[in-house]
This record gives structure tokens, sequence and C-alpha cells, in this order.
């Protein structure tokens, strides 16, 4: 288990925000800062330290990107025809870890990328344990057939909390999700507002 796996439940209350939308978040009864001096009055924020704010939710709601991988697909959004903004949340929801979360397959993100590191989860049919792995149009994803009596499954099936969007086809029964299309920004069910806008503008100034 990793330090940010450990420490994911710090990152709502580090954000000020509930960024997955969950009721056990304990933003929910804390809604101030983990540690010692989190109930100190906070300041206005500069216009960098919105940008910054906005690249560490995005980059939390993620499953706590190491700066490293969000810094790559930052690039390669960049490298991309149209706007960069869009192009980032594109490549962002393309993660298979993102995928098996929004196909409700697991409970949460962090969960998504065990699930698929334990080797549970099969693209077209081949096993893939790669939670970054760019997932295309067209793909199909599903649980492998040794899996599907996990409890961590039936505890996502039966989840309330979330929609399945309609950019990817789900067969709950059979646990298979088809990826139809890359989604835009309006497209994505994120529970709180996202700004990669504002993430454009923080990686042009550092």
């Amino acid at each position: 288990m990793t330090k940010r796996t450990t420490a994911k439940y710090k990152i709502d209350r580090r954000m000020g925000e509930n960024i997955w939308g969950r009721p056990k978040s304990p933003f929910n009864k804390r809604n101030y800062g983990p540690g010692q001096h989190g109930q100190r009055r906070k300041g206005k924020l500069s216009d960098f330290g919105i940008q910054l704010r906005s690249k560490q939710k995005l980059k939390g709601y993620y499953g706590d990107l190491t700066e490293k991988q969000f810094r790559r697909t930052f690039g390669e959004a960049e490298r991309m025809k149209g706007d960069t903004g869009e192009n980032l949340i594109g490549l962002l929801e393309q993660r298979l870890d993102a995928v098996v979360y929004r196909a409700k397959f697991v409970v949460t993100m962090f969960a998504a990328r065990q699930f698929i590191n334990h080797g549970h989860v099969l693209v077209n049919g081949k096993k893939v344990n790669i939670p970054s792995y760019r997932v295309k149009e067209g793909d199909e994803i599903e649980v492998r057939e040794k899996s599907r009596q996990l409890i961590i499954v039936d505890d996502a099936i039966d989840n309330r909390e979330r929609e399945i969007p309609e950019y990817i086809e789900v067969d709950i029964e059979n646990l298979k999700a088809k990826f139809i299309r890359v989604p835009q920004l309006k497209d994505v069910p994120y529970p709180t507002i996202m700004e990669p806008n504002l993430v454009v503008e923080y990686y042009a100034k550092n």
C-alpha cells in the first residue's frame, strides 16, 4: 500500500472540498485542513494559489497522481490539437483506473488502481495490470471471471453514490464495460467544480 493511498482521506480536507462527493468523507464532519494548524483562519489565495489548488484538486481526484505522472499527461495534452484543458480531461478519463471507477466495478479511484494492479481486469480479453493504461474508443473492459465474486465488487455494484456517465456503456450483470468516446469536461460527472483552464495557466507560468 502506498503512502498516497493511506493518506487519501486527508485530500478532501486539504483541498477544502469533498472532491469525490462521498458521504463518508471526513470533510463532512471536519471542514478544515488536517493537522494541528488546520483550523487556522485562511487568508485570501493569490492567483498562483488558486491555480495551484486547481491543479492539486484535479491531480488528487485521480488517485493523487505523482507530479511526474500528472505533468507528463499535461505535456501530452499540450501537444494535441484543440483546447489543452479539454485534452487533459480526456486523457485522464482514458486511464484504465478511471474507466474501472466510472463503470462502478469498485467504489473509489484508489480501489480501482489496486484492483487493476492485482490483475482483476481484462481489456479486450487480455489482462492489463497497469492503472495508467490508455483506453481507446471501442475498447471493452471487464472484471476477470475469477474475480467477480469479490466483496469489493459487490459493494461497488450496490453503491448508490454515483451514476455511470454516458460515454461508458456498462453491462453490470456481466461486469463488462465499453468505452464509447473520449469525454469533454461537461460530460464528466465531477461532484465538485474542476477548472483545467487554471491548470493550463499554472503550467504556463511554471
